[in-house]
């Protein structure tokens, strides 16, 4: 039985996460301990295949960060690869077995969330435009009030980890995926690919792509492709808005003020540079 599993039967609550025992390393004849936590995914589990490591787990152990996740955060070459947060999440994760790039986006986010807050605490400043006047001002936000998973009804999958959304005018079922980090880094990797190549950017075309894994059984990628191209729009945004609804996330929205024109409303908490390097 795992660690997590552990928790779980004891009685785990979707709250903070606690703070877990340390991971010990000696050096020297000293020994330090890095403290490590327990980090709630908004997935649950629910959409991991069986053999991964976080089937049906609901919660996933990192350590706190260190000067050796910093130097990764700095590093020159791995920043200009795109790799840095990569790196950062192979570190931080307790179970080595657990390949990031395989990990669901709403759990990476809330990973790199409990992360943050290791390592540079829960105060997040940085600079944002007000959505009522434009002003550019520094606003605060405390992170310990968000990341929480979302309070949503995750749908129900089949044994391949996918679930059906119903195409209203074309009225067929559309079998989609979760997406996972790698499916980001590919999505990311082809449109930087078209634009040093001047190509015309289809990225609501290669989103559909990248979630669709079969239509109405079919998976060969000649029908979905097809279906892609002659899809009325009308499908399409209802397509992305329900799967939007549908995949695991957490809920990022902060009660904002602004000190200009008091405008007052919950916003998301953009995730800028200053997020893993603050000033």
């Amino acid at each position: 039985m795992s660690r997590n599993k552990k928790r779980t039967a004891s009685g785990l609550e979707n709250k903070k996460p606690d703070v877990a025992d340390p991971v010990a390393t000696t050096a020297g004849g000293l020994t330090f301990s890095t403290p490590t936590e327990y980090v709630e995914i908004p997935s649950r589990g629910k959409y991991y295949p069986e053999g991964h490591p976080l089937h049906d787990e609901d919660t996933v152990e990192i350590k706190y960060m260190t000067a050796k996740e910093e130097d990764i955060l700095t590093s020159q070459s791995l920043l200009k690869k795109g790799l840095a947060l990569e790196r950062l999440l192979a570190s931080i994760l307790v179970d080595k077995t657990i390949d990031p790039s395989s990990l669901l986006v709403g759990d990476r986010s809330a990973i790199l969330i409990a992360a943050r807050k290791t390592g540079y605490g829960s105060e997040y400043e940085t600079r944002l435009n007000c959505p009522s006047c434009a002003s550019n001002v520094t606003y605060s936000f405390d992170l310990d009030s968000v990341g929480a998973p979302s309070d949503q009804k995750l749908p129900e999958v089949d044994e391949n980890s996918t679930f059906t959304i119903k195409l209203p005018a074309l009225k067929v079922g559309v079998q989609v995926k979760m997406l996972a980090g790698s499916d980001e880094t590919r999505l990311l990797k082809l449109q930087e690919s078209k634009r040093k190549r001047n190509l015309p950017e289809t990225l609501l075309s290669d989103q559909l792509s990248s979630i669709i894994v079969s239509v109405e059984g079919h998976t060969d990628r000649a029908v979905i492709n097809n279906l892609i191209e002659n899809i009325p729009a009308s499908d399409s945004k209802h397509l992305r808005r329900t799967y939007e609804k549908c995949i695991p996330a957490i809920d990022m929205t902060h009660p904002y003020n602004c000190s200009n024109c008091g405008y007052a409303a919950d916003l998301e908490v953009p995730l800028t540079t200053d997020f893993f390097w603050p000033k």
